[in-house]
């Protein structure tokens, strides 16, 4: 298991680049780099389930592992769901069950620093190291309003 991070500078304040990270509307509109047409269920409260779905109803069931409003947003992935059910655990989700997604907000004189951690098996590195950075710079166009 390998950590990956990624970090941008944002000409906009922590509570602007937040609401674009996890308002629903542009919340699709960042990650659409990773799946066209995915988004969340979830209540969005610390401890509560997060399901990471694309429209035909694969994804990732998580837990919100823990939230500090404008701060701090860091998922726990548990398992796999296919066609809206949650999958039992396998030999591949056992490989990766458990690993973290964090996002970290910082501001200074009205620019956020977005430092976004994710856990990854090998086998992503290479995707995630080119599409990571695609979706960071959606959220950079977003919040500055370009």
């Amino acid at each position: 298991m390998t950590t990956l991070e990624f970090k941008i500078e944002i000409n906009a304040p922590k509570e602007k680049v937040w609401d674009i990270l996890w308002n629903d509307a542009t919340y699709k509109q960042w990650t659409s780099v990773f799946c066209e047409g995915n988004y969340v269920v979830s209540d969005w409260k610390e401890g509560s389930k997060i399901q990471f779905l694309s429209p035909i109803g694969d994804g990732m069931n998580s837990i919100i592992y823990k939230k500090i409003d404008y701060e701090y947003m860091a998922f726990k992935h548990l398992n796999e769901i296919k066609k809206f059910k949650e999958m039992p655990a396998d030999d591949t989700t056992k490989e990766w069950s458990g690993t973290m997604e964090t996002y970290r907000l910082t501001e200074k004189n009205g620019q956020t620093v977005l430092k976004a951690k994710m856990d990854s098996v090998e086998k992503y590195i290479d995707y995630f190291n080119t599409t990571f950075p695609k979706a960071l710079d959606l959220v950079k166009k977003l919040s500055e309003g370009k």
